[in-house]
């Protein structure tokens, strides 16, 4: 995933959870015309129309959905969403293909910060 051709505070990613993810893909393929990638276990990328944020598939328990935004200042939106009554879920963490972090909101949805 590349963040640089989202502007700031855009929503540059999406995941999307659930247990059976060739379901999830045949359902997401069907209904809207995503393209399923699988990348390996657990996990499959998800391509959408041109100008639409791509997104993945993630194996999981319990489904959810989760949306990343890309920041242009990473540890100050980590520090506002503390002072803002969030939470940090996983703070900033370079897991070799971006620099993210996770923070949940005050009603516990979680959120994705990802460094532009």
């Amino acid at each position: 995933m590349t963040t640089t051709s989202h502007a700031p505070n855009a929503v540059a990613h999406f995941d999307i959870a659930g247990q059976d993810l060739d379901a999830l893909a045949d359902f997401y393929r069907s209904v809207v015309g995503w393209e399923p990638r699988p990348q390996g276990p657990g996990y499959t990328l998800l391509r959408t129309p041109d100008g639409g944020p791509n997104g993945a598939l993630t194996e999981a328990d319990a489904p959810a959905v989760t949306i990343g935004v890309a920041v242009d200042d990473l540890d100050q939106a980590v520090a506002a969403a503390t002072a803002s009554g969030g939470s940090v879920e996983m703070p900033p963490t370079d897991n070799g293909w971006v620099v993210k972090a996770q923070v949940r909101d005050p009603a516990g949805n979680l959120l994705t910060l990802i460094a532009r």
